[in-house]
C-alpha cells in the first residue's frame, strides 16, 4: 500500500527553515577555517631577500575528506637556485714517507714520495664575474682547485682568501655573466619555516634535499681555537633537517624563495653521514666574511673588548635577573670599545643594536657583521635596569681602522698572511725578531713546505722584523733565496725560495 503524504505543518516549515541555517553557518564556518589555517597567503606576503622579494608559491594537494590542502612549492627556488651552485674539486701534493725505505735506508737516504690527496665540496655563486664563496675547509691545503658548472664547464680556481674563525674561503674564476644567489636576511630567518639544501653531496652533482630550521645560533664547538693562527672561531649555526652529507660543504641553504640564507658547512653524525642534523653559517656572517676577503684579503674583525659566559638559572636569579637571558660580562680588556663606553664587569648583554642576544654565540655573531671603527649601540642590564651604551669597535691590536696594508700584499704575493711575532713569542723562543706566518691560501711560501705558525728569523742571514722586510727582502733577490725560522715548539727549519 503507497504511504499517504501530508502537506508540511508549521512545525515541518520551521524545522526545514532551521536545517538550511545550520548549512549555511556550517558552510561559511568552513570557508574560514581554510581561508585561515589552510589556505595559502595573500599575494602580498613576502619574504625577506637580499636584492629581489617573491611570495612563496603554494600548491594544491588533495586531503582528507574531499579537502585540499595547500603545500610549499619549491619548484622554482630551486631552478634559481641549482645553476648558481657549483661542484668544487681540489688535489693537495703530500710528501709521504716509505717506513720500510727508513728502516733499511735511513731517514736522510730515503726521498718521499709524493701523492696527490683529492677532495671535493660545493660553493655558491656570489658575483657575475666569478667570486664564489665555500668552505674553508674545502680548499683549506689545496694546491689545485677545479671548479665545475651546472652546464658542464670546468674552471680552475684561486684562492683570494680563508677565514678558519668562521670556516669561509672566497675563490675567484675567470669567467663572466655568471649566474648568481642574493643574500637574505639571516637575522629574519624562523625555527620551523621551510629550506632547501643545494650542493653535490657524495659527487652527486647539483642535489636539492627539502628541511625546516631547527634551531637558531647553535654552538657545536666543531671548528677549532688557536691563537697561533689567528683562529677565534664563531659558531652560530642555523641547524636544520635537510639531509646534507659530505660534498654538501660551501653548498647552499636557501628559503622557499630562492634566497641565500647560509652556507651548509657541518653535520653532526656518528657515521660520518646524514642522521638528522645540519648546521649553516648564516648568510649575515658569509655577507661580511666575503666582502672583507675580497676588499682587503684578510677579515676586519671587530671585538667589544669583553670576556663573557652564558647564564644559568641559578646565576640569573643571583644577579636579580627574572630568568636566564642575554650574556653575562665576566671582565673588561683595557681600552677596549666596551671599557671605553662604561660598561662594567657583571653587566649582561642583552642586545647588539636591535637584535636581542640571548646566548654567547648569538653576540658573536651579531658583532661578528662589523668592522673596527664601526658605532653600534648595545643595551645592557645593570642592577636591574636596561642602558643603552654607544661605543666604537676595535680591531684586535685596538686599532679603529681596517688592516690593509702589508698584511693585504704579503697575501697578494706570497700566498700567505704575515705578522709580527708577538713579545712573549719571541721571549719563548729566544729569538732577537720574526715574522710569523698565520695563514696561508697557496702561492710561494706553501710551495717551499713551510707550515702555518712558522716564524721567519731570516732571509739570506738578514733579521726580519715586518712583513714589509719580509715582502722587500724577496722583491730585491734574484735566484734562489734561503729563508730561516722555527715553529712555536722550538723546531728550526731552513726553506729554499726560487724568486
Amino acid at each position: 500500500m503507497d504511504k499517504v503524504r501530508t502537506p508540511p505543518t508549521n512545525m515541518n516549515m520551521k524545522r526545514a527553515i532551521g536545517y538550511l541555517g545550520m548549512a549555511v553557518i556550517g558552510g561559511l564556518l568552513s570557508l574560514f577555517i581554510h581561508q585561515k589555517f589552510i589556505a595559502p597567503p595573500a599575494p602580498s606576503a613576502t619574504a625577506a631577500t637580499g636584492d629581489t622579494a617573491l611570495p612563496v608559491r603554494y600548491v594544491n594537494l588533495p586531503g582528507p575528506a574531499g579537502n585540499s590542502l595547500s603545500v610549499p612549492d619549491f619548484t622554482e627556488a630551486a631552478e634559481r637556485t641549482v645553476n648558481a651552485v657549483v661542484h668544487v674539486t681540489t688535489e693537495a701534493d703530500v710528501q709521504r714517507r716509505d717506513p720500510f725505505a727508513d728502516f733499511f735506508w735511513g731517514y736522510r737516504q730515503a726521498q718521499p714520495q709524493t701523492q696527490i690527496q683529492r677532495g671535493a665540496g660545493s660553493g655558491v655563486i656570489m658575483s657575475d664575474d666569478g667570486y664564489i664563496v665555500t668552505n674553508n675547509h674545502v680548499v683549506e691545503g689545496a694546491d689545485r682547485i677545479m671548479v665545475h658548472l651546472n652546464d658542464k664547464r670546468q674552471f680552475q680556481a684561486t684562492v683570494i682568501g680563508r677565514d678558519p674563525s668562521t670556516d669561509i674561503a672566497l675563490i675567484k674564476i675567470d669567467a663572466h655573466d655568471m649566474p648568481t644567489l642574493s643574500y637574505g636576511n639571516s637575522d629574519e630567518v624562523r625555527v620551523g619555516q621551510w629550506v632547501l639544501a643545494v650542493g653535490n653531496p657524495m659527487n652527486l652533482t647539483s642535489t636539492v634535499t627539502a628541511g625546516i630550521v631547527s634551531a637558531k645560533a647553535r654552538s657545536i664547538n666543531i671548528l677549532q681555537y688557536d691563537p697561533s693562527r689567528d683562529v677565534f672561531p664563531i659558531e652560530s649555526f642555523i641547524q636544520t633537517d635537510a639531509a646534507v652529507n659530505p660534498g654538501n660543504s660551501g653548498g647552499a641553504l636557501v628559503d622557499a624563495n630562492g634566497s641565500l640564507i647560509g652556507i651548509n658547512s657541518a653535520i653532526a653524525s656518528t657515521t660520518g653521514a646524514y642522521t638528522g642534523y645540519s648546521f649553516a653559517i648564516p648568510a649575515n656572517i658569509v655577507r661580511k666574511v666575503a666582502a672583507d676577503l675580497m676588499e682587503f684579503g684578510s677579515v676586519q674583525r671587530a671585538y667589544l673588548g669583553v670576556s663573557i659566559a652564558d647564564i644559568g638559572p641559578d646565576q640569573a636569579k643571583e644577579i636579580g635577573l627574572d630568568r636566564p637571558k642575554g650574556v653575562y660580562v665576566k671582565g673588561l680588556s683595557q681600552g677596549g670599545a666596551a671599557e671605553n663606553a662604561g660598561m662594567k664587569t657583571g653587566d649582561v648583554i642583552v642586545k647588539v643594536g636591535n637584535i636581542t642576544v640571548d646566548n654567547v654565540p648569538q653576540l658573536q655573531e651579531q658583532v661578528g657583521k662589523f668592522r673596527p671603527g664601526d658605532a653600534v649601540a648595545v643595551t645592557v642590564v645593570r642592577d636591574g635596569r636596561e642602558q643603552v651604551m654607544d661605543m666604537t669597535l676595535r680591531g684586535r691590536e685596538g686599532n679603529t681602522s681596517v688592516e690593509a696594508g702589508a698584511k693585504a700584499a704579503s697575501r697578494s704575493v706570497l700566498g700567505a698572511e704575515m705578522v709580527p711575532a708577538t713579545a712573549e713569542e719571541l721571549k719563548a723562543l729566544h729569538l732577537e725578531s720574526g715574522v710569523k706566518v698565520v695563514n696561508i691560501i697557496g702561492g710561494k711560501l706553501r710551495s717551499t713546505g713551510i707550515r702555518e705558525g712558522f716564524i721567519i728569523t731570516r732571509i739570506d742571514r738578514e733579521w726580519m722584523r715586518e712583513p714589509k722586510d719580509v715582502l722587500r727582502a724577496l722583491d730585491e733577490k734574484r735566484g734562489g733565496v734561503l729563508i730561516e725560522g722555527v715553529y712555536p715548539n722550538g723546531t728550526k727549519a731552513y726553506y729554499g725560495l726560487g724568486v
